[in-house]
């Protein structure tokens, strides 16, 4: 066969098997321009799971009469004109491809009524075929109507799932769309039934509402609300504490100047934030957004634009990773404040002797306070003994007891129990001993750094010959981490020194892991994950065990200590370490009040 050009239907069809793969990839161009439109409130009608009809409509600028035709046509777009425009891209869509690839393989419908027009205008495309233009009785908007999906593509439609998994599809779409601006009215409607009604949130308890209503209100009780910006970038969401984890990484949400993306190395990212707190198999829950310079980010990487290249893509994930790794690092019982009167704040919690801060030891797991812990300057509370009813009296007196309350008695020898103002306390006494043991472990760690030790017999290791060039050019971060390695040929690297608490450790595999990490993000916390993983070891069998006795005194000093431990929520292996049943929960327990 000669060279020649493909029809313009068959071009058309070509694309639309980038951009359209089910009806969801049509309800996404399609919302996405309803929002470049400036649309605040966007109405989706589905039939059929979208298989026997779309409909989007919006209350957007509109289109001119002149360009109705024009945006059916390939490469047609109002968003960009130069190469200039394009790095710096803020609109969902630009390529002009959507339009002309859905009608290529449906019967569509484009009516729209322009700002300041006298009347609304409507144009129909049966695949190939395009009409005239018409005028129409329409609101100010567009309407999108887009009927028999694949109707002249049948291999296509054969790979469609059942009505319920296609619409399972477009609602989730859509709810993407929804956490991403709370600004535009959402209305989603399957077989004429309405599924989803979602107001304008503009204020921070409307958008904690439609957080509720579309991630569950679980997710939001346990979520922290994030805000922080530096290095020319903005980071903003709710992340879900460790203890609201997923059994898959389906409730993770990232959005870049508003887009949804799915980018390994965000991933990354928030994992190695995760790394200390989530339990083994679990996936953390996160609603963020990602703020920058378009400059910065590549958007036109991927037809259907879920995927973005970052021009200092290790920046990036260095800023993800620290900013959630300090936001998790907050005590969860610090959150709750402890206001005084007249609205003050109180005076932080007094720091036990210096004595207690080194590393536990075996024989003395527990250290007591050698003076009173003051809660409030005006006032000193004993840590002696504190009873149900002194803690009753101190809460009536206005005073305010710590965040994990007063320790009152130890259950089995496994939990601490302590009361509060709020209701009851449940400690793991093991598993928040662990954490605050693996914690100053790692702060004396990081007081001495990574030393390396020669090995007495050097490891020989067969590389490709790209990752023996990255690890001659790369001896300063080898050595960063305690690594000492040469090339020794073309293909070939040898071992001689690794950090001094990973002796036995299998170092191939370590040094392979580490080169890995280089290529794909520029840096690696391999061998820190190692020695970590050493340390959360020691401190588990440092700390105080099960069925081990603790006098009132000791109790209270390791709660203290909780409260000042950075992740104090969860154990080195990612369980909780305490709970709170509160007066109201109690009550519903005992039927008070019925």
């Amino acid at each position: 066969m000669r060279i020649h050009a493909l029809p313009t239907l068959l071009v058309n069809q070509i694309a639309a098997g980038e951009v359209v793969e089910r009806p969801a990839s049509v309800i996404k161009e399609l919302v996405e321009n309803s929002l470049d439109a400036g649309a605040t409130q966007i109405e989706i009608d589905i039939e059929q799971g979208g298989i026997k009809q779309i409909r989007v409509r919006d209350n957007g600028r509109g289109i001119h009469k002149d360009d109705l035709a024009l945006a059916l046509s390939r490469h047609a777009t109002s968003k960009v004109n130069s190469l200039d425009e394009l790095e710096r891209v803020q609109s969902m869509g630009f390529r002009g491809e959507a339009l002309p690839s859905i009608a290529s393989v449906s019967h569509l419908r484009l009516t729209s009524h322009e700002i300041d027009s006298d009347c609304a205008w409507s144009i129909t495309s049966n695949g190939d075929e395009v009409s005239a233009i018409e005028p129409i009785a329409h609101p100010q908007g567009s309407t999108i109507d887009v009927r028999d999906l694949f109707f002249n593509t049948p291999a296509r439609r054969k790979f469609l799932r059942t009505e319920k998994t296609e619409f399972s599809h477009i609602e989730t779409v859509v709810r993407r769309m929804a956490l991403a601006r709370f600004d535009v009215a959402f209305t989603l409607k399957h077989n004429r039934r309405e599924v989803l009604a979602l107001p304008v949130a503009e204020a921070q308890v409307d958008r904690e509402r439609r957080l509720s209503k579309l991630l569950g209100a679980q997710f939001l009780e346990s979520a922290i609300y994030i805000q922080h910006e530096a290095v020319g970038m903005r980071l903003s969401g709710w992340v879900a504490r460790p203890i609201f984890s997923r059994s898959q990484a389906d409730m993770q949400y990232f959005y870049v100047n508003g887009r949804h993306i799915r980018d390994r190395l965000v991933s990354h990212g928030v994992r190695q934030a995760f790394q200390d707190v989530l339990y083994h198999g679990r996936h953390p829950a996160y609603l963020l957004y990602l703020e920058m310079d378009p400059v910065m980010v590549d958007v036109n990487v991927h037809p259907t634009k879920h995927e973005v290249r970052f021009r200092e893509s290790r920046l990036v994930h260095d800023f993800l990773f620290r900013t959630l790794h300090k936001s998790l690092a907050e005590p969860a019982a610090a959150d709750r404040a402890m206001a005084s009167e007249g609205g003050q704040s109180t005076a932080p919690i007094t720091d036990i002797p210096s004595s207690t801060t080194t590393v536990v030891q075996h024989t003395m797991p527990l250290r007591v306070a050698e003076r009173p812990v003051a809660y409030r300057s005006s006032m000193q509370m004993q840590m002696q003994s504190p009873s149900p009813m002194q803690a009753e009296q101190a809460d009536a007196a206005g005073r305010t007891t710590p965040p994990l309350g007063l320790a009152l008695a130890q259950l089995h020898g496994i939990y601490i129990l302590s009361q509060d103002a709020d209701g009851l306390i449940l400690v793991d006494m093991h598993a928040g001993h662990e954490r605050v043991t693996y914690e100053r472990m790692k702060v004396a760690f990081e007081g001495e750094g990574i030393r390396s030790q020669p090995l007495l017999v050097p490891v020989r290791m067969q590389v490709s010959r790209r990752e023996a060039e990255l690890a001659e050019g790369c001896d300063e971060a080898f050595g960063g981490l305690g690594l000492e390695l040469d090339r020794t040929g073309d293909e070939s690297l040898v071992v001689r020194s690794i950090p001094v608490h990973l002796q036995g450790a299998d170092v191939e595999r370590l040094v392979r892991d580490v080169l890995s990490d280089l290529v794909i993000y520029g840096s690696s916390k391999r061998v820190r994950q190692e020695i970590n993983a050493i340390l959360a070891t020691m401190a588990c069998h440092g700390s105080v065990r099960a069925n081990r006795r603790l006098t009132i005194d000791e109790m209270n000093a390791l709660l203290r200590e909780m409260e000042r431990t950075e992740r104090s929520e969860q154990c080195n292996h990612g369980r909780p370490t305490w709970t709170r049943l509160t007066m109201a929960e109690l009550d519903k327990l005992f039927l008070r009040g019925r």
